[in-house]
């Protein structure tokens, strides 16, 4: 049985890496630059912030770094729109793999969130450590609290890409709704704020969502025990389990739905 249970994972395993590596040449092709292309998107986006919260304030906000308070903050919110965003329509857009009997929606859509995840982490990695050896951002305090928030990060917002998807495939229209209303909840989430910068009185309310508790955790990864931060792990917790079973649910609820072209 041991056996079994190991073989069909080694099966399912290597058919979401060929899936990945399916898509990563769907997008770039054959170009040996196609991913850095891919990651550009972020680290520019973010430079472009970084440079302007920098000429605002040269001084920091709140004594923290503004250059730093930058990559802390806009990098999540980059992995949350590229976890988001592509998982619209991914099922109709992929019909002719679900032909396939081996191949499900919850691998094509596996491997796409992991795609995308990658993509972000790499621009996170490529950024960080160029704009730290240039010196102007400062070293993360605490590497397994960053790490841990930025887990949680794609864990969360991974979930609520399942239920998007299954979203779009249910109602056409909800694709065109999906974007503004991203934007719309960017100020709710505390994506360029700390919470400890707002009254008391609105930090319970904004702890509520439990976005924000990711933006807290990485940026206390970032900034150590120089901020206070304001989350709860078992909290974000139980909201990224909820909507991972959710989505999942949801996805089976709607893969009959798709016609295989």
């Amino acid at each position: 049985m041991g056996l079994e249970i190991f073989r069909a994972f080694a099966t399912r395993f290597g058919l979401v890496r060929a899936l990945i590596l399916r898509d990563l040449l769907a997008r770039h092709g054959r170009q040996s630059l196609g991913f850095f292309w891919d990651i550009m998107d972020p680290i520019v986006l973010a430079t472009g912030v970084m440079i302007i919260w920098s000429v605002a304030n040269e001084s920091g906000f709140h004594q923290v770094s503004i250059t730093t308070l930058a990559v802390a903050c806009y990098l999540p919110l980059t992995l949350s729109r590229h976890l988001i965003g592509p998982l619209t329509r991914l099922l109709r857009n992929n019909s002719n793999l679900l032909f396939h009997r081996q191949i499900t929606a919850v691998e094509v859509i596996t491997a796409r969130i992991i795609s995308e995840f990658l993509s972000s982490t790499s621009a996170l990695i490529l950024i960080y450590f160029v704009t730290v050896n240039v010196g102007v951002v400062d070293p993360i305090e605490n590497w397994p609290l960053a790490l841990l928030g930025w887990l949680f990060t794609g864990w969360f917002y991974g979930g609520m890409a399942l239920l998007a998807c299954a979203w779009t495939e249910i109602w056409d229209p909800a694709e065109k709704f999906i974007p503004p209303i991203q934007y719309l909840l960017m100020p709710l989430s505390a994506a360029f704020f700390m919470i400890d910068w707002v009254p008391s009185h609105a930090q319970r309310l904004l702890l509520l969502n439990p976005a924000v508790h990711c933006y807290e955790i990485f940026r206390a990864g970032f900034f150590g025990d120089g901020i206070p931060a304001h989350y709860s792990l078992p909290y974000l917790t139980a909201w990224s389990i909820g909507l991972t079973l959710a989505g999942m649910a949801a996805i089976y609820r709607v893969r009959d739905r798709i016609q295989i072209s």
